[in-house]
């Protein structure tokens, strides 16, 4: 009888294919041998770590072609975890001062350096780095211990992988055309993996929990990467029903390619910006691949996390100037410096707070600690040169906050164009609209901006009160809600009294159900993740905004989310 287990889906696709268990070889060793000539010990350690080092220099090599830049540039933190000197004089000074073995040592270490970074529950990106420091300790043990690890690279045959956890180093090896789809115990969207897979199209479901329990080697296993379903040993009208879904998606997928140059258009001709949101300026590759009409969102605050230090003023520059030449005369909109809540930084304490997401965070620090904002918007302002750039604040709550962010930048603007006439001049300003306050308050709030961005994921939260990492009040994150769909309108309808673009760049932009409810609207902008991007220009150019429209005015009259949903989907005929 077939198993369903649920999980995240982590890359879109369907696929299906017998089982093919990651298991790694016994690793263990005698944990209490004891070690007379310690030099010998510790040079075995050099040999595993450099022999390591070469084998991740191949699978690098090899994996060229297949993975872009980024992904690649996880082999390089690999090799340079294998040469950290703290790591290695950590394992040398217990080899020489416990005369335990080369294995024990190296095993210790890294275990706890993993256990630090997995401890870091406040920093889910640190929290997630702990899988990269396993993966180094494992290929280093496998070389001390003289064992082989499973060579995913030889793989010859149509296969599911179904693992406890997937390493980069893994995912780099597999090759699409026989890697049908991968199935994980652990992970979430933001692993490495997760993003590799997404890379090289491979269908993915990670975080399931038990995975590894249900499956046996040679089990057909379906992977639907679309809803984060796995079953296990299904039936055989559920693997006809499933490739049925596959070639359906697979063709819609090479329709959608072929709008990648093609404008984000309605039916009735109206046209509408889909861009993308993107975390470093390496992202904007993929971006342009996927056609996105710019950047709608630019997370600065991942270049204060991805550093050691408080980046510089020339750091910053080099980054956005980066991003805005990428895009090659597309806009892109940087929102501030966002950090607090979950998105810490280590090298700038924060207060212990009893609700870090309502407290210090955002532009509340940058108001309160202008220096850090005037290094940022400085370097803001000279990108500008290279192309067209808006500047959006986040968490603003009221006018008063607005005022003074602006009041910083038009400073930041004439020290500037001291030196530099005209610098900035064309630089648009806006604001997200992500406090429940900002959103009320939405009609005097567009008189002040270019812009407003609505922040749905955060917007969502305040609104229903409802922390959206905590899984027990999960069931409030209902953006099709009729009330919240009001709030929304409200907020457009604000904007475009005042002239002001309105654009969304939280995860509702991207939902196929909320679509034509908010083209019924008039959003003007939808700002999502590069992948979602052709889905959902080819589903606006079949959507008609007049019917988008009354379609939307009905859903604000309904009572409940599945109503909604219930409505949009009988609407326009979807599963």
């Amino acid at each position: 009888m077939s198993k369903d287990v649920k999980g995240i889906a982590a890359s879109d696709g369907i696929g299906i294919a017998p089982a093919y268990l990651l298991i790694d070889p016994d690793l263990s060793y005698d944990k209490d041998k004891k070690v007379e000539d310690t030099d010998a010990e510790y040079a075995r350690v050099e040999k595993a770590f450099n022999d390591s080092i070469d084998e991740l220099q191949k699978i690098k090599e090899n994996a060229k072609g297949r993975l872009g830049d980024e992904e690649l540039e996880v082999f390089d933190a690999h090799i340079a975890i294998l040469s950290d000197p703290e790591m290695l004089g950590q394992i040398k000074d217990d080899i020489n001062n416990n005369k335990t073995s080369a294995e024990a040592a190296v095993d210790k270490v890294t275990t706890n350096f993993a256990d630090m970074l997995a401890a870091m529950t406040d920093n889910k990106y640190m929290q997630e780095r702990a899988a990269d420091v396993k993966d180094v300790a494992k290929r280093a043990m496998s070389h001390l211990l003289g064992k082989q690890l499973p060579n995913i690279a030889g793989i010859d045959k149509p296969v599911v992988i179904v693992a406890k956890e997937i390493t980069p180093s893994d995912t780099s090896q597999m090759d699409a055309k026989f890697v049908k789809g991968i199935v994980t115990d652990l992970g979430g969207r933001t692993s490495h993996a997760a993003i590799m897979s997404r890379t090289l199209r491979i269908p993915a479901v990670v975080g399931s929990e038990n995975i590894t329990e249900n499956a046996q080697n040679g089990q057909n296993v379906i992977v639907d990467g679309l809803h984060g379903d796995i079953i296990v040993d299904p039936s055989d009208d559920q693997i006809k029903d499933y490739q049925a879904k596959a070639d359906a998606f697979e063709k819609e997928r090479a329709e959608w390619a072929k709008l990648v140059d093609a404008p984000s258009v309605s039916k009735d001709g109206k046209h509408f910006e889909i861009a993308a949101n993107i975390g470093t300026p390496d992202d904007v590759d993929d971006a342009m691949k996927q056609g996105a009409d710019g950047v709608g969102l630019f997370r600065s605050e991942f270049l204060y996390m991805g550093s050691d230090h408080m980046p510089t003023e020339d750091e910053q520059f080099e980054a956005y100037k980066k991003a805005i030449v990428g895009m090659k005369g597309k806009p892109v909109v940087v929102r501030t410096l966002d950090i607090g809540g979950d998105k810490p930084l280590d090298y700038m304490p924060l207060p212990d707070e009893m609700n870090p997401f309502l407290g210090y965070r955002a532009i509340r620090i940058c108001l309160d600690r202008p220096e850090i904002f005037k290094t940022q918007l400085r370097a803001l302002i000279r990108a500008s040169e290279f192309g067209p750039l808006s500047i959006m604040f986040p968490m603003i709550g009221t006018l008063a906050e607005l005022r003074q962010a602006k009041k910083i930048f038009a400073e930041c603007k004439d020290e500037l164009q001291k030196d530099h006439p005209g610098l900035g001049d064309d630089i648009k300003l806006g604001m997200m609209i992500e406090v429940p306050l900002a959103a009320i308050n939405a009609d005097k709030m567009a008189a002040e901006v270019d812009f407003f961005s609505i922040g749905t994921n955060d917007l969502i939260q305040y609104n229903f009160a409802a922390d959206r990492g905590n899984d027990a009040v999960s069931y409030l994150y209902q953006p099709l809600n009729p009330a919240f769909l009001g709030l929304i309108n409200h907020v457009i309808a604000a904007a475009h009294r005042h002239g002001t673009k309105a654009a969304m760049c939280g995860e509702m932009a991207g939902d196929e159900l909320a679509l034509p409810l908010l083209m019924g609207m008039g959003l003007d902008e939808y700002s999502m993740s590069a992948s979602s991007i052709l889905r959902s220009r080819s589903m606006m150019k079949d959507l008609d905004t007049k019917d988008c429209a009354k379609l939307s005015e009905k859903a604000m009259e309904l009572d409940t989310n599945e109503e909604v949903a219930d409505l949009v989907k009988k609407e326009l005929n979807l599963d």
